[in-house]
């Protein structure tokens, strides 16, 4: 019985325990595979498998920066907001009109150093997002971060919509200049950062690549503007 018992407790029954709990693990793993799936959005689903071409990214990322690259050709839009009232000639606001006045004042047009302002708070917050929220990315993935690059972005130009519509300057500012400019951040360091993972042997040439985009932006949107 002893001898027998020693056999029980041997390395062939310990490795036989083994193989019977990976069994039991692969098939819960089947049974229950959609619930373990994880998000999409989540920074596992966008681990390449092997054999994936590198080369395909440069062009996401190039996408990418020429959609946010847009705001270099801003300016194209001064001259027709500074005549949204007056549509042929500005309407100019009264002389005793301070700045917080003409910020909330509908009846007279913008003066496009006022415009300009959205140009500045665009790169602002451009490089206050892309310091701030630049660890976050590393964490989250470039997934998450473009879909919240391209929330604030997209959602920066409606609220700005809504300023021209309205005519109130200061949500456009809000719009454009902060909400838009923490989505530009944040779309400009994306696919850098991971062009860089991809490249790490030609880190300079996969950062042009990207930066490309971002000025080659206003150059194919200010003509169809």
């Amino acid at each position: 019985m002893a001898a027998r018992h020693g056999v029980c407790g041997g390395p062939a029954d310990h490795l036989r325990a083994s193989h019977i709990g990976v069994i039991i693990m692969s098939t819960s793993t089947a049974l229950g595979g959609e619930a373990a799936q994880p998000a999409f959005l989540s920074k596992e689903r966008i681990i390449a498998k092997p054999g994936f071409n590198r080369w395909l990214v440069p062009p996401a990322a190039l996408a990418i920066h020429l959609c946010i690259g847009m705001a270099y050709g801003f300016s194209v839009f001064w001259l027709p907001l500074s005549k949204a009232v007056g549509v042929t000639a500005p309407v100019a606001c009264t002389p005793d009109m301070g700045f917080f006045a003409q910020m909330f004042a509908s009846t007279c047009d913008w003066q496009i150093s006022m415009l300009g302002w959205i140009y500045t708070l665009f790169f602002i917050f451009l490089g206050c997002s892309a310091a701030i929220w630049g660890g976050w990315l590393e964490h989250a993935g470039p997934r998450k971060a473009g879909v919240v690059s391209a929330l604030c972005w997209c959602g920066g130009l409606l609220i700005s919509a809504l300023g021209i519509y309205t005519h109130q300057i200061w949500l456009m500012w809000l719009g454009s200049g902060v909400i838009g400019g923490i989505g530009l951040g944040l779309g400009y360091i994306s696919p850098v950062s991971t062009l860089i993972k991809w490249f790490p042997d030609k880190r300079g040439m996969a950062t042009g690549m990207a930066i490309m985009g971002f000025g080659g932006g206003a150059m194919v949107g200010a003509p169809l503007a």
